[in-house]
């Protein structure tokens, strides 16, 4: 298989609940159609971002095909499925319904339970679940502040070499810049290595990175293609500022509670997709209203997504 190289902002979408915390499939057509209006080239759907640890393989499938079927004739736009990874039954499953319903690729976690003792176990499970779509690029998602499995991607890119024909890359979100240009330069840039830190996005760039998955490029996409003109364009003075703009955002989210903030964000940007399921928490409407000043002070007008 040709390993085609990404490029561009490819968002991470949460997963649209209703006001009962139902799984709501309705809202993605207008959700693909804001992110393509926003220059994002992707979608990794039901990942950390999506919740897809915490939904049943019926409601992965559901997201899939809903994200299928309103981008499907899109060339330009590609949807990554995560597999999860504790039960690989599932994952298979999950990885030969995205090859049904064409989707572009697959991506896989270490299991986050029953954790591989080392890097050649990882590699067997990446195997186990890669070649039942061989037709399909698969992904390794490496997140060890999620999963624990924290192993050298260099050592897995190498166990993987030449032994699973469809694997494509690293979602890389994780801080260890000495292994993510080890990898990049593998085989003299063999392997697509996706960015997933946003808050650290310039120092890729640096790095080589083209393509990145993050969770705020679905409501801040014009900051980031911003800061990538101006790496591009040698101006690192402001390139450094868009960075710093980058991370005042993200601290909001520890500052309000996690992962779950990203919803309020899009509520800010007029998407009301419900709020994360248990046992994650969610902000009160006491709380979001002081978020939403908080938001205000950032001059978040100035770069959201619209």
């Amino acid at each position: 298989m040709k390993i085609e190289h990404l490029q561009g902002l490819i968002a991470a979408p949460f997963t649209p609940f209703d006001s009962n915390g139902k799984l709501d499939v309705s809202l993605i057509p207008a959700y693909y159609s804001f992110l393509k209006q926003n220059g994002v080239t992707g979608a990794f759907i039901n990942g950390s971002t999506g919740e897809g640890v915490s939904t049943t393989v019926a409601e992965k499938k559901a997201v899939a095909q809903a994200w299928a079927d309103c981008s499907n004739h899109d060339a330009d736009f590609k949807v990554m499925a995560f597999l999860a990874g504790t039960c690989l039954a599932d994952c298979i499953e999950l990885a030969k319904h995205a090859q049904e319903i064409g989707l572009y690729a697959v991506s896989l976690t270490g299991p986050f339970y029953f954790k591989p003792a080392n890097v050649e176990v990882l590699a067997q499970i990446c195997i186990e679940v890669g070649k039942e779509v061989p037709t399909m690029p698969f992904y390794y998602y490496h997140i060890p502040v999620l999963t624990g499995v924290n192993l050298p991607m260099l050592d897995l890119v190498r166990a993987l070499d030449g032994k699973l024909s469809n694997f494509a890359g690293v979602k890389y979100t994780h801080e260890d810049f000495m292994d993510f240009q080890s990898c990049m330069s593998y085989e003299n840039g063999k392997y697509d290595m996706l960015w997933g830190r946003d808050e650290n996005m310039l120092s890729a760039l640096v790095l080589g990175a083209k393509g990145a998955v993050g969770s705020t490029f679905n409501y801040a996409a014009p900051l980031y293609y911003d800061l990538i003109d101006a790496f591009n364009n040698n101006d690192l003075v402001k390139a450094r500022v868009l960075q710093q703009k980058s991370i005042n955002m993200i601290r909001l989210l520890g500052k309000y509670g996690g992962i779950s903030v990203g919803k309020a964000y899009m509520k800010v940007v007029g998407h009301d997709l419900g709020q994360f399921r248990l046992p994650v928490k969610n902000m009160s409407d006491e709380q979001f209203e002081l978020f939403k000043k908080d938001v205000a002070s950032l001059n978040f007008d100035e770069f959201k997504s619209k």
